[in-house]
């Protein structure tokens, strides 16, 4: 599972493709979660949620 903001959704969805090899599920995080879930690669604040199940 990888946290992603809308600026790096992109390189989260090719990282769940390249190590499960199966399409990801791509979740907006909930509006009271936001604010304490930041983003892998940039560490602002997370909008998506990118998993392999």
């Amino acid at each position: 599972m990888i946290y992603s903001c809308e600026e790096h959704i992109d390189i989260a969805i090719d990282t769940v493709v390249n190590e499960h090899e199966t399409f990801p599920i791509l979740e907006k995080i909930p509006e009271d979660k936001k604010l304490s879930t930041t983003c892998e690669y940039c560490k602002n604040t997370a909008i998506y949620m990118v998993a392999n199940k």
